[in-house]
């Protein structure tokens, strides 16, 4: 039945502009919608929609407390520009002082399990409570992020968190989004200029070098398929 209705959607909003997509996104019923922000490119594309639009969109972010200085720069640009709310999550502090105290500062690196384990922490925990009694998750996604990600669709189905999707840049490039940013004078992170193009934890990432896949730059010294835990399902 969920698959059914993600094919509808999809099939219906597949040829309407991105403003379009949410005036119509607005008639579908959903009562509880939230956007999930880490005010890279893309997210600032959909911040820069929902409040201007001023529509009743929950904007978060998750605070990892590992982040680089200019995300928080762009941070506080987004919000004097708009005058509006974001959320913000943290991680368990307990949690926290567990890992460090008993694995080190840096014990992501020792191997995926550890990263795993303090993406889990800082990242999906987080997530887990932001998504509370949201019928909506709206995200930044693109397929051509990278190859994990190149089935995304408009609409899909997060089975890990139990909710329906909406990913309105799902078939926007690169070039798209750094246009809409220049055009609209959106706040944007100054490390996409130093090749950062993926940003997530500052320890994490590293600029991407020219003819590498956009997500390299995420930890890069692992070599398998990476993703932190909050986007694993293929359905997206």
């Amino acid at each position: 039945m969920e698959n059914h209705r993600i094919e509808k959607l999809n099939q219906t909003f597949k040829d309407y502009a991105l403003e379009e997509t949410f005036d119509q996104l607005m008639l579908l019923g959903y009562k509880n919608m939230a956007f999930s922000t880490s005010f890279g490119q893309e997210d600032q594309v959909i911040s820069d929609i929902i409040f201007k639009k001023k529509y009743p969109i929950k904007v978060f972010t998750l605070d990892t407390g590992r982040l680089f200085e200019e995300t928080y720069k762009v941070f506080a640009a987004t919000q004097q520009k708009y005058g509006k709310k974001i959320s913000t999550y943290f991680p368990d502090t307990h949690a926290v002082e567990e890992l460090v105290s008993n694995k080190g500062v840096y014990s992501f690196y020792d191997s995926v399990e550890n990263r795993k384990e303090c993406c889990t922490i800082r990242k999906v925990n987080p997530l887990q409570k932001a998504l509370k009694g949201v019928d909506l998750w709206i995200t930044g996604l693109r397929a051509s992020q990278s190859t994990a990600r190149n089935e995304i669709k408009l609409f899909g189905y997060d089975n890990a968190f139990g909710l329906p999707k909406f990913n309105p840049l799902a078939h926007w490039d690169l070039p798209m989004v750094e246009n809409y940013l220049e055009k609209n004078q959106v706040p944007q992170n100054i490390l996409h200029k130093r090749g950062f193009v993926s940003i997530g934890c500052a320890p994490c990432t590293r600029a991407v070098k020219e003819g590498e896949d956009i997500r390299s730059g995420r930890w890069w010294w692992e070599e398998s398929k990476k993703e932190c835990g909050l986007h694993l399902n293929p359905k997206f």
